[in-house]
């Protein structure tokens, strides 16, 4: 029969997954027959057991099937958990206690004419078995502890309700490149390669069904040890028609035994029969034909990527934003605005050696400063297209309406997939440092190369914004010099030098704030950072006055005294990152060398023609959390021009106090309009909400106090008696 089934399903229109594929899940589909019909005289599946899964990326073809609650396997590729490993996006060399993923690449094969054809799987090589387990044991510990975000024990809601929800698996090639050990009589002791169903989406709910049925993912793929199953010694079993029909008689026969003890089986014992009884059967949905398989991973991941934007769990902040901004570039391949080799380099599934036309000489540093900069382009783009786009991919507001929230949320992917190319990843809140007009125009840095901008810093005004306002806060977070809250001062680290240094409370945008105002220090330590990461990410030194490294380690405590948090009142006249306003521009559709930081043309990609304008402009690096209305844009200190009279300054900040009150009165309405809203007895507010703007309130009040203060030092003296 599960040969019958087999050659049907690859008689069925639509289908196109491998034979090798079908045939290694045959063994777990329970009553095969059952989804069989006889349509122009041969067999297929049954019309009613297909659906088609349309993505942004391309279509899927999808099997429901019934299948034995042991069968699929996790999937170290889950975006959940992809930052345990070593990126490819990381130009450096993994560490000795780091581990990489083999590349997942479309699957391939030979057909009977000589050609190649591409499939409904994917296919990867791992360096030896050894690593194929490891990296699968890693996987499910790793899925064991993001399942703490769970508002319920997933384990027992599996073992009292049974798997209500399917999941959804893709066909996976494994081939082991180190050759297998042999045996005596030269009978090699294990498989070469492997074939298995990767679950896209319900990675825990697998995991936890084999943890039920007293197996691992790493069973399932590379074979079962025969004690697992009932057997004696060390024998491993590899097939799972021997190794499912054993377990299966093996739990049958302890079910039966328990029942007639007990009637009804006690769910709460510990016997694996009994815990694993509604998991005998589940439904699965399997990924059988694609109307593209060589986008088949990018369909398959983004049918996943809508749970990071629209969550049902808590992702970590770094793994959602890094899905965010690959369901973003898949959105954008699939639309022709964005070439797919790039896209797979920003997406961190290839190396950044993949980009076409990257400098020859480009050091790790300068390396992950153009896939730091691309990733900027595409998330903060120009381009009108992009920005439609992006707004889909996100379920944004226009850009007109564009709140606060979800420009920090653009930030926060930015600043996530940028550390993907560093050894360890930050808190993303590290980002949100932009002014809400900008990203609504979107951003749009110069095409310097690296190298310039840092030699060139100490005299070139835009050469050290750019670096400060786009680089700065990722490299001290990356060798943790800065973080994104310092949170209470009570519970801040201490280090090695001292506390009274350390317990300092201060933002990302104060950091770079001071930065600014020691210029020559400031362009020193951005120098050594760079030269730490291309030593092999050593420790960066402190630097002196002059901008020298010393011979100490850099720290925070160093930080803070070198660069304070009162540091005084940004000076005057010190040109801003270049951004670019939404009217159309030229733009290039042939693929050209990699220009300056990593701008470029590639097929399908629009970009904007290089910036002509001079002087100062909008800069990105100060966004107020509460913005003000967006038809009141009163001028700014940083942008008035050194000789602006005083008076002007003077009439420009009461204006703003104007603007300022009757924004408190606007509040004061809308909370007025809340309470009558609220039904007797209800509440208008989540608790995050209500936390969110009394956080936002006492932030007001703490700088209204402090500008009261400032403006008794700048009045006149009262007048004597």
């Amino acid at each position: 029969m599960q040969h019958k089934w087999v050659e049907a399903g690859l008689n069925t229109p639509g289908v196109n997954v491998p034979r090798q594929a079908l045939c290694n899940f045959a063994p777990f589909v329970i009553d095969p027959e059952s989804m069989l019909t006889e349509q122009v005289g041969m067999q297929m599946w049954r019309p009613d057991v297909l659906r088609r899964l349309h993505t942004d990326a391309g279509d899927m073809l999808i099997a429901v099937v019934r299948m034995h609650g042991a069968g699929g396997s996790v999937w170290e590729h889950n975006e959940r958990i992809s930052s345990l490993w070593h990126s490819p996006a990381n130009p450096a060399p993994a560490r000795e206690d780091e581990s990489s993923l083999s590349a997942v690449r479309p699957y391939v094969q030979q057909v009977a004419d000589g050609s190649t054809q591409e499939f409904a799987a994917v296919a990867s090589v791992v360096e030896n078995r050894e690593s194929l387990v490891a990296n699968l044991e890693k996987a499910a510990s790793a899925l064991r502890e993001r399942e703490g975000h769970r508002a319920y024990d997933l384990r027992q809601d599996l073992i009292l309700n049974g798997q209500l929800e399917p999941g959804l698996y893709v066909a996976q090639h494994i081939l082991i490149n180190e050759a297998p050990l042999q045996a005596r009589d030269g009978r090699p002791l294990h498989p070469a390669e492997h074939w298995q169903w990767m679950a896209v989406r319900g990675n825990n709910r697998t995991q936890r069904r084999h943890e039920i049925f007293r197996l691992s993912s790493a069973d399932v793929v590379a074979g079962v040890p025969v004690k697992k199953v009932g057997g004696s010694g060390e024998d491993v079993v590899f097939d799972p028609n021997d190794w499912l029909t054993r377990l299966s008689d093996l739990l049958n026969e302890e079910y039966a035994s328990h029942s007639v003890a007990m009637s009804p089986a006690d769910p709460d014992d510990d016997s694996r029969a009994v815990q694993a009884a509604r998991l005998a059967v589940v439904e699965s949905h399997l990924v059988v034909g694609t109307s593209a398989p060589r986008r088949l991973y990018r369909i398959a991941q983004m049918s996943n990527r809508r749970d990071h934007v629209h969550m049902p769990l808590e992702f970590t902040p770094n793994d959602r934003g890094r899905a965010l901004g690959r369901s973003v570039l898949g959105m954008y391949v699939a639309e022709g605005v964005l070439d797919e080799r790039v896209a797979e380099v920003l997406s961190g599934g290839v190396p950044i050696a993949g980009l076409p036309g990257l400098p020859a000489d480009a050091t790790v540093s300068e390396r992950r400063d153009i896939r730091s900069m691309m990733l900027l382009r595409e998330l903060f783009p120009v381009e009108r297209r992009k920005r439609l786009l992006i707004r889909r991919a996100l379920s944004e507001a226009p850009p007109s309406q564009l709140s606060a929230p979800e420009a920090n949320r653009r930030a926060r992917v930015w600043s996530a997939m940028t550390s993907e190319s560093f050894p360890s990843p930050w808190n993303p809140r590290i980002a949100e440092v932009f002014q809400l007009g900008d990203v609504r125009d979107g951003l749009n840095p110069s095409d310097r190369r690296l190298p310039e901008l840092l030699a060139q810093a100490d005299t070139d005004d835009e050469a050290f914004e750019e670096l400060i306002s786009f680089r700065a806060a990722h490299w001290l977070a990356a060798f943790d010099i800065i973080d994104a809250d310092r949170g209470s001062l009570t519970g801040q680290k201490t280090d090695d030098d001292g506390t009274k240094a350390d317990r300092v409370r201060r933002t990302v945008k104060n950091n770079l704030m001071a930065m600014r105002n020691n210029r020559r220090k400031a362009v020193g330590a951005l120098r050594e950072l760079a030269a730490a990461m291309d030593e092999g990410d050593r420790r960066p030194r402190k630097v002196s006055a002059t901008g020298e490294p010393l011979l100490e380690p850099m720290n925070r405590a160093w930080f803070n005294r070198e660069f304070p948090k009162e540091a005084g009142v940004r000076g005057r006249g010190v040109p801003k990152p270049r951004v670019n306003s939404a009217a159309p521009r030229p733009t290039a559709q042939s693929a050209r060398p990699v220009v300056g930081n990593g701008a470029m043309a590639v097929p399908g990609e629009e970009r904007p023609a290089p910036e002509t304008r001079s002087g100062p402009v909008g800069s990105p690096e100060i966004a107020p959390t509460y913005p003000a209305p967006d038809e009141v844009q009163p001028p700014s200190l940083e942008s008035a021009p050194a000789t602006d009279p005083a008076p002007n300054l003077a009439v420009n900040l009461k204006q703003q106090v104007g603007v300022l009150v009757h924004d408190v009165g606007r509040c004061q309405e809308l909370a007025e309009s809340l309470a009558v809203q609220a039904k007797p007895g209800g509440r208008s507010l989540t608790r995050d909400q209500a936390d969110s703007i009394a956080l936002g309130l006492m932030t007001a009040e703490v700088e209204i106090r402090r500008l009261r203060a400032k403006l008794d030092g700048l009045a006149e003296p009262l007048a004597g008696p």
